[in-house]
């Protein structure tokens, strides 16, 4: 009887085990990918402060004629 309880808690701990390792991988790779996210983001509102620094436009100068 204990070894059996012994050897069934020995299973279910190496099914979380494996399970806990699944999570972090998928932590690990969420992770690296809110990383790239970040710098693009970061990358692309460098791009939009300098095309409209350099421009020299605002919103405000973009208004239909029709106004």
């Amino acid at each position: 009887m204990t070894e059996d309880r012994i050897t069934n808690l020995e299973i279910k701990l190496s099914f979380t085990e494996d399970l806990v390792e699944q999570v972090n991988q998928t932590v690990y790779k969420q992770q690296q990918q809110i990383e790239f996210l970040y710098r693009e983001l970061k990358s692309i509102k460098e791009q939009a402060g300098s095309s409209d620094a350099s421009i020299g436009n605002s919103p405000k100068d973009n208004i239909p004629p029709h106004y």
